[in-house]
């Protein structure tokens, strides 16, 4: 399957919640800023994967000298696991309720690299305003390019040396894909969100959600290509709620199955 069919099948399992995520009731004008009450919860588990994971390929980084030579292992990370653990996973929460606030904003930037003629991190999620700072530190010329749904498309590259790009979301989207034009193998996922409560799993597939006020949620865990899978949790005051994620090699079987027969 080629990469631009993955993307466009990975895009419609989750068009509904992109959708959901922009529609006009996360903008409307009449909204309280969310004081906490010392009562709210915490959702936290693991992410795991069920069968044999596909093993990394190498990639060919032949066509630049300089990603040759300063990453000559580089290999595909699109599914990492760790003795049954799914690393990379955008775990969030849908709760209608959560619309009817704003919540402070986050004035610290969030950091995407070039690094090792990689994205460094693979996946990541801000927040709705929050400045993300984009830095090439490698010894070649490298391109941000991010392809968003429902906020503007840019493109920008940046030479050896040169200064952090400097950007910012005005609308939640799920998930934002990242290119390099010039490396296309480089690639990254950025969700933004009007909301704090999102995390992303780690290399053991531990993920940890906080302040949660008490209240029943949808909680998705969404990955690039496994697609999502979506969970009913009741966040209790004060209590952490376990919730884990499965995900499994057939997973990855009808996703390839489902962009076979659209072809």
């Amino acid at each position: 399957m080629t990469p631009f069919v993955k993307l466009l099948t990975i895009g419609i399992l989750t068009l509904g919640l992109a959708t959901a995520m922009t529609s006009p009731e996360y903008s409307g004008p009449e909204k309280k800023l969310y004081v906490s009450t010392g009562q709210e919860g915490t959702v936290s588990g693991i992410v795991n994967f069920e069968g044999e994971s596909p093993k990394p390929k190498k990639i060919d980084t032949s066509s630049d000298p300089v990603c040759s030579q300063a990453n000559p292992n580089l290999k595909t990370e699109d599914i990492v696991t760790a003795n049954g653990a799914l690393a990379n996973v955008l775990i969030f929460v849908v709760n209608r309720g959560l619309e009817d606030y704003t919540f402070e904003p986050m004035l610290s930037p969030a950091t995407l690299q070039h690094d090792g003629c990689r994205y460094v991190p693979r996946v990541m999620a801000i927040r709705v305003g929050q400045p993300l700072r984009i830095f090439n530190l490698d010894q070649t010329q490298h391109n941000t390019h991010p392809a968003p749904k429902v906020n503007p498309e840019w493109n920008q590259s940046q030479g050896i040396g040169a200064p952090a790009i400097e950007k910012a979301f005005d609308r939640p989207e799920v998930a934002i894909p990242f290119r390099d034009n010039q490396h296309p193998w480089e690639k990254a996922w950025v969700g933004v969100f009007s909301h704090p409560f999102f995390a992303v799993s780690d290399s053991s597939g531990n993920y940890r959600i906080e302040g949660l006020p008490p209240g029943t949620y949808k909680v998705v865990a969404w990955h690039e290509s496994l697609g999502a899978k979506t969970e009913e949790v009741i966040v209790r005051p004060r209590e952490n709620q376990v919730m884990g994620f499965n995900f499994a090699e057939d997973d990855l079987k009808r996703l390839d199955k489902s962009a076979s027969v659209s072809n």
